[in-house]
């Protein structure tokens, strides 16, 4: 068994690290945070093989908060491994800011020489990783992250300032500055050597295309048009927003266009993968008897029993389909035949369509052709 030490452990990399490790198979998980007593911590050491150094200060009332948190901190725990002549593996959470000459820039960086310094001189594996923004689930807003500040008040209905539209972002997404520190604990030989290493997957963006994405992902909800998902970004977003609704925010109305045939409701846009909506029709009721010149379609009756019924437009031949509930299939609506789906059971039925497209009534490329 292998145990791990957190610092910091309930600060936004430590909650979701410790969430992650406590995952891990054959595994002791220990934790520290800046308000617990001292001999917590070195009682900690005493046992840990891994250290995640994640504690530290970066928006402190006064600046020399900065060098309490972060280089004392450091240094007190280097002390306790060099008087139990333990060589342990540290993982070290710096900034980039440590390039740059400011209170908390200066404190990460003497907090790294002090690394250095241990590993040199008791041949311990240190890793340092100067992260950039990091964004994700469980980030403090209004503190110092944009994306949690942007997601949080967005998502509440809050104004945001931005000073400069044109700054540059760059950034790392939480899960995968977890998945890099998680494997210090499964692989003995990750990175072994490696004193500075970095998050392989960034990325950058303007604060004001941010905003402009955060307010998209907001007007899912009236829109119903979701983002490019198969970007990273846009996914890793996507998930970061959502984690900002408040309690009572995670259900959302729709819009039931009814008749009496029944209801018809869109549940999903993209521009990408096209539209998904599903329909609820009496018994008897037929809909459709139309065709689509390039438009696709699939059907699925999830209630009910359904004959679907096509007709190529230029010839008389009727193909019929009888699907139902009971089995669940797919059924493939090509372009250039009329087709209809009439309820021929004796309950409500209920269908799920996807078409390729997002419906737009000035080319609807719906043509009525009774089948």
């Amino acid at each position: 068994m292998k145990t791990a030490l957190i610092t910091g452990s309930d600060g936004f990399i430590g909650k979701n690290l410790l969430a992650s490790l406590m995952k891990v198979d054959d595994a002791r998980i220990l934790t520290f945070d800046i308000k617990d007593d001292k001999k917590k911590l070195s009682s900690h050491l005493e046992i840990a093989d891994i250290v995640y150094h994640l504690a530290g200060v970066n928006r402190p009332e006064k600046d020399d908060e900065f060098n309490t948190g972060n280089t004392e901190l450091t240094e007190n725990i280097l002390k306790e491994l060099e008087r139990m002549r333990k060589c342990a593996t540290i993982v070290f959470s710096s900034s980039i800011q440590a390039e740059l000459d400011n209170p908390y820039g200066v404190s990460k960086k003497r907090a790294e020489d002090l690394l250095i310094k241990y590993s040199d001189k008791l041949g311990g594996f240190v890793h340092i990783y100067r992260l950039p923004n990091v964004f994700g689930k469980w980030c403090r807003p209004n503190y110092n992250s944009v994306v949690a500040t942007f997601c949080h008040n967005i998502s509440q209905g809050l104004d945001i300032t931005i000073s400069d539209e044109t700054i540059e972002l760059e950034l790392v997404y939480i899960d995968d500055v977890i998945n890099e520190f998680v494997k210090f604990l499964t692989n003995p030989t990750h990175r072994r050597g490696k004193l500075f290493c970095e998050i392989d997957r960034k990325f950058t963006v303007t604060l004001g295309d941010l905003a402009k994405k955060i307010y998209q992902l907001r007007d899912i909800r009236s829109s119903l048009i979701v983002p490019d998902l198969s970007d990273d970004f846009n996914r890793c977003l996507h998930a970061t927003y959502l984690s900002y609704l408040g309690k009572n925010q995670f259900s959302y109305a729709l819009d039931m266009k009814t008749d009496n045939r029944g209801w018809l409701t869109e549940l999903i846009k993209s521009k990408h993968f096209g539209q998904i909506f599903v329909s609820k029709t009496y018994k008897g009721i037929v809909r459709g008897n139309h065709y689509h010149n390039s438009k696709i379609e699939k059907f699925c009756v999830i209630q009910g029993e359904a004959e679907i019924k096509f007709r190529h437009v230029l010839n008389g031949e009727i193909i019929s389909y009888r699907v139902g509930g009971a089995k669940i299939e797919v059924v493939d609506i090509p372009p250039g035949y009329t087709h209809s789906i009439e309820n021929i059971s004796n309950e409500e039925m209920i269908v799920i369509f996807w078409a390729n497209q997002i419906y737009d009534p000035d080319y609807p490329d719906t043509h009525y052709c009774e089948v």
